[in-house]
Parts: structure tokens; sequence; C-alpha cells
């Protein structure tokens, strides 16, 4: 089995509910997304993709799709809060705002693309690594094997 990685940045907002800190008010960041997945290399010479695990170009696709062209230059907020009808406000003024059934923390974002991503592979591939950077020194990782109950 091979892993490969690529790399994605976008930009986003984010206020969060009833936290106690700074982060409270609403703020972007630059986000750093890295995608690992897992698979054996194909092994046939008349196919396309021989020696290839994936090509790199599918996993871009994906994540255009499912992160970036919807959360790009957007702000999430918690619809299960208040933050709701300041979500519908900002969107009635113009602004790409992404309803979130969570709270929009880093974490809780990493569960979210993990499931966004992992409907759409290919079924030759496992999703088994993902980090988010929210700045240079701040990240999460979420990994399949932590995922898997016994």
């Amino acid at each position: 089995m091979i892993r490969i990685t690529k790399i994605f940045t976008f930009e986003s907002a984010h206020v969060l509910h009833n936290y106690d800190g700074k982060c409270k008010n609403m703020h972007g960041h630059s986000y750093k997304l890295f995608v690992t997945v897992k698979g054996a290399p194909i092994a046939d010479p008349s196919h396309p993709k021989n020696g290839m695990v994936v090509d790199f170009s599918d996993i871009k696709k994906i994540v255009q799709e499912e992160i970036i062209s919807q959360w790009d230059h957007g702000v999430l907020v918690n619809a299960t809060t208040e933050h709701k009808k300041l979500g519908q406000s900002l969107e009635l003024q113009g602004h790409n705002v992404i309803f979130a059934p969570f709270q929009p923390t880093c974490e809780m974002m990493l569960y979210a693309i993990a499931e966004k991503i992992s409907r759409r592979l290919d079924p030759s591939l496992e999703l088994v690594y993902l980090k988010l950077h929210e700045t240079e020194n701040s990240y999460g990782e979420w990994f399949a094997s932590d995922q898997k109950t016994n």
C-alpha cells in the first residue's frame, strides 16, 4: 500500500457560539488542508494510470467540489444555534454563508471534511489522514484508524 497526499489552501471565516475567548468574535483563517489516501498502485500496463494509486487531479477534483468551492471565502456558522440568524442576515447582504450543523471548530470541520471526501472516493482508495491548519502553528489531525470501533 502507498499513501498519497495532496495539499490545499482556502480562506474562510467562522464564529464560535458561546465560546469564552477572543475567538467568540467572527474571524478568518488561511486554512491549509492535507489530504492523504492509501491504496495499491494500478498494475496494468494498458491502464492510463498504470503505476499510480490515484491521479492527484482526482483528489483535487473531489476536494475542490466538496470543500473549496463551498467554503472558500465563506463564513461558517453553527446553524443549530442563534448564530443561524446571524448567518441569514449575512446571506441577505450577499455573503457566502455555510450553515454548519456543528460548532465550526477546526476539529468539527475535520469530521465534516472526512465525511465529504470519503463518500466520493473510489472504493479502491481509503482516506487515512487529514490535517487542517488554522494558523501556521495550530492545526488539528484526523486519522481513519482513530475512527474505527471494535
